[in-house]
């Protein structure tokens, strides 16, 4: 980018120097993204604060990043609202890949009306997905917003779905919100703040494995999950950050309906999360037999 020398500058020395048009700076002053100081005469004075704050809006701009998403990062300055940023792109990446097999169907001669339903789904993930995402804090909700919008791709067919899909909106938008004690938060963002999509996928590649062959997941990591359990049992854990972090989330989910109302919900909303539900009931039920002191924590 041109760098200048440090003054207020008027709106077409800030196009050249950020090289965006003036167009585009008009219209981030008119969202509020800038405020720039207006002279007498009408024109603005853009101070370099200013200047800093579209060269930065250029760049998420050119990364693919959406005007609420930028509005979020340039608020945030602990970024999260970047990590959030980069689910919601990593989820419509996906949307998209699927959409454009949807354009190939339709020329296979797949129905307008089976394509309808099929997008359909797509809204719903992306519905569902956002809120999840805003709903919950720091790394729990991306984890949570990539693990259930993975569920999210079977169509709307029945009047139960669609009051299922109801429930979950109405849920999560009147969610209250998840209150954490200070030094706990810090150590688990500061523990998480470096989990990227990638490296969240991995753990659900894990997670789905533990599920699919109970027997062979416990009997390769024996070692991992004695261990953890002994841990979960220890005074250590209990005092530890990630002990008060997991009993608040514990009692949130009691609190909110999150159990009672979300999940259930979500079962009868997506059969394919629903399968997951079961799979998971008995591998928990074989892992209860081989370790029955973990259904005390």
């Amino acid at each position: 980018m041109i760098q200048v020398e440090v003054r207020d500058l008027l709106i077409h020395e800030v196009s050249r120097c950020t090289q965006l048009t003036k167009k585009a700076v008009e219209y981030y002053v008119e969202k509020g993204l800038v405020v720039p100081k207006m002279q007498e005469n009408g024109y603005r004075d853009f101070g370099k604060e200013d200047v800093e704050v579209l060269r930065r809006i250029g760049v998420l701009r050119k990364l693919g990043i959406g005007l609420g998403d930028i509005r979020r990062i340039l608020e945030d300055d602990t970024g999260e609202a970047l990590q959030k940023a980069a689910v919601r792109k990593e989820l419509k990446t996906r949307r998209n890949v699927r959409r454009d097999a949807l354009i190939r169907k339709l020329g296979d001669g797949m129905s307008y009306e089976e394509i309808w339903e099929e997008l359909r789904a797509l809204e719903i993930q992306e519905n569902v997905g956002d809120r999840l995402l805003d709903a919950f804090p720091g790394f729990f909700g991306r984890f949570v917003c990539m693990h259930f919008s993975g569920f999210l791709n079977d169509p709307v067919e029945t009047k139960e779905q669609q009051e299922a899909y109801e429930t979950v909106l109405s849920f999560l938008d009147h969610m209250p919100p998840v209150h954490m004690p200070e030094d706990a938060a810090e150590v688990m963002e500061e523990n998480t703040k470096c989990f990227d999509t990638e490296q969240i996928g991995k753990m659900f590649d894990s997670v789905r494995r533990s599920v699919e062959e109970p027997e062979a997941f416990l009997e390769e990591n024996r070692e991992t999950v004695e261990w953890y359990l002994a841990y979960r049992q220890s005074e250590e854990y209990r005092n530890s950050a990630a002990g008060r972090w997991m009993e608040c989330m514990r009692e949130f989910q009691r609190a909110s309906g999150y159990t009672e109302v979300f999940l259930p919900a979500m079962r009868r909303l997506s059969p394919s999360y629903a399968e997951y539900c079961r799979r998971m009931e008995r591998a928990n039920k074989l892992f209860l037999e081989r370790y029955p002191e973990a259904e005390e924590l």
